[in-house]
């Protein structure tokens, strides 16, 4: 019975999909894919190629995981690793020592630009190799319609659809460390020898009616607010995509919209209502 309803629940999201799409959420842009079957269960604009913001360090930590490198290396933030295009902030100074590891986790978790372009500039054969390796992985998972020319996501010429996204996210699920560290909900991390306490970008790591099996947001002028999420819900693993809201609080009502048809709560059909009357 269970069974029955949320297969009939997840049939009408489908179906409502293309037609409600354009007026159920503030997201301009998203997607919901079934990860085992490959079944799109609701999309919005999907194909259209906008800006990412912060989802490009999801390919920057692919990156560098592939090429092997020891993760324990210490690297310097320099110079070079300030942010002269947005004038982002960081709370990682200039000169600070951390492990290849700790950058990783700095980029994924809180985001931090300086810690994406310091993994991207001590890549083996700098940045230049650095980007040709973005080309070839981004060939090889098939994102024919995503561009990438930099590791932060700073660049309005970082772009993809929300299509490519979905894809980019499941190949980044295979990479057990980026699954742990984008879904802890902060860490302690000693910076030059003071211990500092990093969030989690998304909020909705630490909710417990998510079960969140990857996370990244992402935040320019250009870009809007944006999400990229693989979650677990009604028995299966689902990638959401949720592209230039205007605000935090609309991604997250579109996110939470989007998992409470996913599992199918007692809500749902309202919720199905609603996104017709919208």
């Amino acid at each position: 019975m269970i069974r029955s309803f949320l297969l009939s629940a997840l049939l009408v999201l489908s179906a409502i999909g293309q037609q409600a799409g354009a007026m159920s959420l503030g997201s301009k842009h998203a997607i919901v894919v079934d990860e085992h079957t490959g079944e799109v269960l609701f999309e919005k604009n999907a194909t259209d190629i906008v800006p990412i913001a912060s989802l490009t360090k999801l390919m920057t930590a692919m990156i560098v995981l592939d090429a092997h490198l020891d993760m324990q290396e210490q690297i310097a933030i320099t110079e070079d690793d300030v942010d002269t295009l947005k004038f982002s902030s960081s709370r990682v100074p200039v000169g600070a020592v951390l492990a290849r590891h700790t950058l990783l986790e700095l980029a994924l978790m809180s985001s931090d630009n300086r810690a994406a372009h310091a993994l991207a500039r001590t890549y083996p054969g700098g940045m230049s190799h650095f980007l040709v390796a973005v080309r070839n992985k981004a060939h090889a998972l098939g994102l024919r319609r995503t561009n990438i020319e930099e590791p932060t996501g700073l660049s309005p010429y970082n772009t993809s659809t929300a299509n490519d996204l979905a894809k980019l996210a499941m190949a980044a699920a295979r990479y057990p460390e980026i699954e742990q560290i984008t879904t802890v909900s902060g860490d302690l991390i000693d910076v030059d020898g003071m211990p500092r306490h990093y969030h989690n970008t998304n909020r909705l790591v630490s909710d417990k009616g998510w079960n969140i099996l990857l996370s990244k947001t992402g935040f320019t002028r250009e870009a809007g607010r944006c999400i990229i999420m693989r979650v677990r819900a009604a028995g299966r693993d689902a990638v959401m995509v949720l592209l230039n809201a205007r605000a935090t609080a609309t991604r997250t009502a579109d996110a939470n919209l989007l998992h409470r048809l996913l599992t199918g709560d007692s809500h749902s059909t309202e919720v199905m209502a609603g996104l017709h009357m919208q």
